[in-house]
């Protein structure tokens, strides 16, 4: 049986890919290049990748600041409600 913080890294992992799959879909609705939405939000090209991979770093998964977030979104015109999926996993126990 895995460990409690092993059971929230898991989820946390699944749930920055549904984040990347939202962050995806808003960027094609605006149709706009990741390089477009990179620059605009004041993001590295290679940083916005990575988001759109659920990744921060390399096997990490996305943990985007609040300002990065708010960014996206009024680049993207889409409500944070739209980037953040619903079903956040509970981290309390951290």
């Amino acid at each position: 049986m895995p460990r409690r913080n092993e059971e929230i890294e898991a989820e946390w992992s699944a749930y920055s890919q549904r984040f990347a799959t939202s962050l995806r879909s808003a960027r094609e609705r605006a149709g706009l290049s990741q390089e477009d939405v990179a620059y605009r939000s004041g993001l590295t090209r290679y940083t916005y990748q990575k988001y759109e991979k659920g990744e921060s770093r390399p096997g990490n998964p996305a943990n985007p600041t609040l300002r990065t977030l708010l960014a996206l979104s009024q680049v993207l015109g889409a409500s944070l409600v739209d980037l953040v999926p619903e079903g956040a996993p509970d981290l309390r126990s951290r």
